[in-house]
């Protein structure tokens, strides 16, 4: 368990594409201003995680909510329930057709009704111009995206990707670059006017939280502003939309 910034802790989980490619996934734990804790997401939490977990939240009986915010990430949604079986669960559409038994509140975690219970700690954002739960099950884009102000952190899953400087990745272009999910060209309405949808949220976005710092994404790491020894975050998500440019500009000449 990673301590992000002020109230704001980052776990890391593991997940392997075909059983064989570590990708890594997530989930973050916040403290709320008023004391109690939120879990944004779930993953397999190992002994001395759960041990920290406990230690902050008191065996998790301060956990008042867990929030899944990606409709795809659904493996450790029952365990980590079963572990905290009083905090209210929060999911997609998705999660609550593909585990019914489990006790959802009514709101999904895309709607503006949960982001306005939780906004005195966090603030969200769903992508625009793209499916947010594809008909495609390999297009994993879109998530619920949550800002944590007083942390300068932003928690992630899937829509942006952090490769570390790390092992084998710094002899790749890929080390230390933040991207886009490679699923985009697929994730995208098929419709005119989906990209200007598209690039007016990210601008957005990207201006309204400008001054976030650090970037905690499920695949494949996180990156730390004490850690980071090249362009700031809001720079580095610009240079991102950049690079989908082309990608936006194909969308264009098929759908007008």
């Amino acid at each position: 368990m990673i301590e992000v910034g002020t109230h704001f802790w980052n776990i890391r989980g593991s997940y392997k594409v075909a059983g064989l490619l570590e990708v890594g996934t997530q989930a973050s734990l916040v403290q709320r201003s008023g004391g109690g804790f939120l879990l944004l997401d779930t993953c397999a939490f190992d002994d001395d995680t759960s041990e920290q977990i406990d230690a902050y939240t008191d065996g998790g009986a301060a956990i008042e909510a867990i929030l899944n915010l990606h409709p795809f990430h659904t493996l450790h949604v029952e365990s980590v329930h079963q572990r905290y079986p009083e905090a209210r669960l929060y999911g997609t559409r998705r999660h609550l057709e593909r585990l019914p038994d489990l006790p959802w509140e009514s709101l999904t975690t895309d709607d503006a009704a949960v982001h306005a219970q939780f906004a005195e700690d966090l603030a969200f954002s769903v992508p625009a111009g793209v499916d947010f739960i594809s008909s495609n099950e390999r297009v994993h884009f879109s998530s619920v995206l949550a800002y944590h102000a007083a942390s300068k952190t932003l928690h992630v899953d899937d829509t942006f990707n952090y490769v570390p400087d790390r092992g084998l990745l710094h002899f790749t272009p890929l080390a230390d670059t933040v991207s886009f999910h490679p699923t985009l060209a697929k994730a995208l309405e098929r419709r005119a006017g989906a990209t200007d949808d598209f690039r007016s949220w990210a601008t957005g976005l990207i201006e309204r939280w400008r001054a976030m710092e650090n970037l905690c994404a499920a695949h494949a790491g996180v990156l730390l502003q004490r850690e980071n020894t090249g362009a700031g975050l809001q720079e580095r998500l610009l240079a991102a939309l950049e690079n989908v440019s082309g990608t936006l500009a194909k969308h264009d000449e098929r759908h007008g």
